[in-house]
């Protein structure tokens, strides 16, 4: 069968392709789910389109990814890519095989001869990434462009990216290189009391810090030694201490420090500080298990012997919290006081909870608190 043998050049193959496969695809094809409301709102909202236009292009697209997957397939090592126009009207479908032009308009698409195959872009793609830490990635980004037959590579500095380009090794007629002032970063934003895990362990977010330009967080030492990797955010603890202490850091470059803890139904509460509270002051907690409570301070510099050992100068509160909500924030207005470290009791019959003081920690790692 044609579909199980190798695929020759030309348009006689690929129409006898389209032929066996395609036709009785289309016959037995079930007609197209209705578009959700949903998906028509925000196309209506972002896209800035009436819904006849929405419902109209959902199926525009969905006739394309149809064409597409039948064209990439019968077109094999000659295919370089589809796209659609501006408003989804018309695909264009690109192959290095001039004589395919007739199959591919047999699919309502646009042919596109060009000089190179997508196989053949993916390859210098590949090699950019390969190179792209020895070149210590002066580039912010670099990608397949489908329209114009070439890999783009982006910086903010031309230089840069033409020394990403050197050091793969790559055809320069293959690539274009553009100046560009974007700095893509990933959108995991750090805010005190959300979860973060270490393995099967989940502990929380103290308070977003920075240490020079990297990003990270303040949170209790008992989660994590120095050297254990977290995710969500990804980081890497830089520096624990416990017992004796109970606080850590966690460096997470990549991320986005952001001076805010987690607050009641979810809003956010700003943190401005770290002046210590006195006690009888109100304080709240922030923790991924039991979210947003609220109590009093009572002692400061309290000394409590936990099963691995004791940890002294903790501030002793009647707040209530859970396992998993440690290493979260303790804030006093909006003022960070310090990180969850442990306790009796829980949230549904009350509870007493310690915390390691914020400043002994910023000063110990030479951190700097994220205010807003």
């Amino acid at each position: 069968m044609l579909s199980r043998g190798p695929l020759l050049a030309g348009a006689t193959t690929v129409a006898l392709y389209l032929a066996a496969t395609v036709a009785p695809a289309m016959a037995q094809a079930a007609p197209p789910a209705q578009p959700q409301p949903a998906v028509i709102e925000a196309l209506q909202r972002d896209l800035g389109l009436t819904a006849e236009q929405a419902v109209t292009r959902l199926a525009n697209e969905s006739r394309a990814m149809s064409a597409e997957s039948t064209l990439s397939k019968a077109l094999g090592d000659k295919y370089a890519g589809s796209w659609l126009n501006a408003d989804a009207s018309k695909l264009s479908v690109a192959t290095s095989d001039a004589s395919a032009a007739g199959a591919i308009q047999a699919q309502g698409a646009q042919p596109v001869v060009v000089s190179r195959t997508l196989t053949e872009l993916n390859a210098v793609k590949d090699r950019l990434d390969a190179a792209s830490a020895e070149a210590k990635a002066g580039a912010s980004l670099w990608y397949v462009d489908i329209p114009t037959n070439s890999v783009v590579v982006q910086a903010a500095e031309q230089a840069g990216a033409e020394a990403l380009v050197a050091a793969a090794g790559v055809d320069k007629s293959a690539v274009r290189v553009t100046a560009s002032a974007e700095k893509p970063q990933t959108y995991i934003n750090i805010i005190g009391g959300l979860a973060y895990y270490i393995g099967g362990s989940r502990c929380s977010v103290g308070f977003s810090v920075t240490r020079g330009t990297t990003p990270g967080f303040v949170t209790a030492g008992h989660c994590g030694r120095a050297g254990s990797r977290t995710t969500s955010p990804t980081g890497t603890f830089q520096g624990s201490s416990f017992p004796g202490n109970d606080y850590a850091w966690v460096a997470a470059t990549g991320n986005t420090a952001q001076p805010l803890v987690r607050g009641s139904g979810g809003a956010n509460v700003t943190v401005r500080g770290s002046t210590q509270a006195v006690v009888g002051s109100s304080i709240c907690r922030s923790g991924s298990t039991t979210g947003w409570r609220c109590g009093t301070i009572q002692q400061h510099n309290t000394s409590v012997t936990y099963s691995q050992g004791t940890v002294s100068g903790l501030t002793r509160t009647n707040v209530c919290a859970e396992p998993g909500d440690s290493g979260g924030s303790f804030i006093s207005g909006s003022q960070a006081q310090g990180v969850t470290s442990g306790g009796s009791g829980n949230c549904s019959s009350g509870g007493t909870t310690y915390y390691q003081p914020v400043n002994e920690i910023l000063s110990t790692y030479g951190l700097t608190l994220r205010v807003g």
